[in-house]
This record gives C-alpha cells, sequence and structure tokens, in this order.
C-alpha cells in the first residue's frame, strides 16, 4: 500500500480537548486558558485555537478546546515544554477549581457544506 500512516505522514491534525467543569468556575478556568492558549500559539505549527462555551449552564462539557497544528509531530513537540506541562498540570490538579480535561487529536475524514 502507498499510503502513508496516519500516525507519521505529517499532515495537519485537531487537537479537540472537552472540558468537563462546574459552570460557577468556567470564567476562572478561561482565565488561565488564555495563559496556555498564548504559549502555545507562539508555538512551530501551531494553525490557531479556539475555545468554545457552552449555552447552557448545565451541559456537561462546558468548554470545548479546537486547536488545528500543522502536523501530530508539531503538536507534541509543542506539548513537551515544560513550561506548558506545569500549566497543564496545575489546571487540572486545583481542589478550588475542579475540572477534568479530555484531549485527543484528530483527522478530518468527511466534509460537507465547509467553505
Amino acid at each position: 500500500m502507498d499510503q502513508k500512516s496516519p500516525k507519521t505522514d505529517g499532515s495537519p491534525v485537531t487537537l479537540i480537548n472537552v472540558f468537563e467543569v462546574s459552570s460557577e468556575h468556567v470564567d476562572a478556568f478561561i482565565a488561565d486558558w488564555r495563559h496556555r492558549a498564548e504559549l502555545m500559539s507562539a508555538k512551530p505549527g501551531c494553525l490557531g485555537t479556539r475555545l468554545h462555551r457552552a449555552v447552557s449552564p448545565g451541559a456537561r462539557f462546558q468548554l470545548v478546546n479546537v486547536a488545528r497544528w500543522d502536523s501530530r509531530e508539531a503538536f507534541r513537540a509543542a506539548a513537551a515544554d515544560p513550561e506548558f506541562r506545569q500549566l497543564t498540570t496545575a489546571a487540572t490538579a486545583d481542589p478550588q477549581l475542579p475540572v477534568s480535561a479530555n484531549p485527543d487529536l484528530y483527522r478530518v475524514v468527511a466534509e460537507y457544506g465547509v467553505a
């Protein structure tokens, strides 16, 4: 087969990270997220990121981060940054701001009506 492996082909990937955080802690989490996003958006290979907030305060996942990266390798290199690792560990370890992060990388497999 001449298809490239999705693990190492260097094609763009999308990080999707859904956050379980109570609605009363969302604003504080967003403030901290902005700092982490500034750090990551300056890394080579970052194509941009957006943080989405649930319209309903009762939604299980109050926040969803969608970030585009040049490649899986570019994301992994950026995520290995010691300052970023420290900030992400602190974000999920604070008992005053309980949050559960659920990140993973994805590739588009189908599109409809995208401009």
